[in-house]
């Protein structure tokens, strides 16, 4: 019989994090050690993310409606977007709508900044204008951000939306299943590297019901970085979204395609283990776990996790990954 990981614990240490950002009235900060405590774009979008991860989002009417009036304010009127500085406007921008979708609402205002890429003329200069070989990661927030930002408030029609995963697929590497064709041979950056990034469009595919392009090559590539230890030393050991970018890929290529899927649980179910004796151990002083953006990607790792892993990883209320509702993390 597989030993199951009791995470009750390391839920209630997440759920009291952010009970701990709390400033009132549905504002929350992002850091409480950083700098001052104050309302944030990602403090107000990852607490309502977690919160509906852990089973706690707000039910109580008049505090739901305070959540989702404070997330909104941050919206620009004139620009559209929403930007806190430390990732692109499209990457804040995407990841409120998407916060803003689990009120099953969306923003006040029109995108009127990128309104320019409803035509496919222009999202295909800017896909092609992004850092596929030399900073893929960073990249990806934009390439990922601008299709979860328009099908989430409507502005993805079916010619956009066609458009927009055929130069994925086209473009994608035949001999990873990671990124840009050739990005990874460059070398330029490593692989894992280059998963961050492609992570972003594998929610997209996913959310859109398309299959992952390359599935097969991409599976090899995930196990291959797990069995050679191709990942950094931190990865299983830090707070953040290296963890989720692996395991969701892995997990749901797998379950695409049925391809390796005994070898790819297996991987799975051994970081599991080693992941989840971090979470007990690491301090709730580490400033990546005071920093809500990186709970809500860890948050998002032992989501997955669970649910690749049936049965295997129990919580008194089952988590929930946002992934699985909308595009977007």
């Amino acid at each position: 019989m597989t030993a199951t990981i009791n995470a009750n614990a390391a839920v209630k240490k997440i759920t009291d994090t952010v009970r701990t950002h709390s400033l009132g009235n549905g504002n929350y900060t992002r850091y409480t050690l950083e700098g001052e405590k104050k309302n944030n774009e990602y403090g107000c979008a990852d607490a309502a993310n977690i919160l509906y991860t852990v089973g706690e989002f707000e039910r109580d009417e008049a505090k739901r409606k305070a959540a989702l009036n404070a997330l909104r304010a941050f919206q620009d009127p004139e620009t559209g977007l929403f930007d806190e500085g430390t990732h692109h406007p499209i990457h804040c921008t995407a990841h409120c709508t998407a916060a803003l979708e689990l009120f099953d609402a969306a923003p006040l205002y029109p995108f009127n900044a990128l309104k320019k890429y409803s035509s496919v003329k222009e999202l295909y200069a800017l896909l092609d204008s992004l850092e596929w070989v030399n900073n893929p990661w960073p990249a990806a927030h934009a390439g990922a951000g601008i299709y979860a930002a328009f099908v989430l408030t409507g502005e993805a029609d079916e010619k956009w939306s066609d458009a927009y995963f055929d130069y994925l697929e086209s473009n994608a590497d035949p001999e990873t299943g990671i990124g840009k064709r050739g990005a990874v041979k460059a070398g330029a950056k490593p692989v894992n590297h280059h998963l961050n990034g492609w992570f972003h469009y594998l929610f997209n595919f996913s959310f859109a019901r398309r299959p992952f392009p390359y599935a097969e090559r991409l599976i090899d590539e995930c196990i291959k970085m797990y069995d050679e230890g191709i990942m950094p030393p931190s990865f299983g050991q830090s707070v953040g979204f290296q963890e989720i970018d692996w395991v969701y890929a892995l997990n749901r290529a797998a379950s695409q395609t049925g391809y390796r899927f005994a070898e790819a649980k297996d991987r799975l179910r051994k970081f599991a283990h080693g992941y989840f004796e971090f979470i007990q151990s690491v301090p709730v002083t580490n400033k990546s776990w005071d920093d809500l953006h990186m709970l809500f990607g860890l948050s998002c790792a032992v989501a997955e996790l669970q649910l690749a892993l049936p049965g295997e990883i129990r919580t008194d209320y089952p988590l929930k990954n946002v992934l699985d509702r909308r595009p977007f993390i």
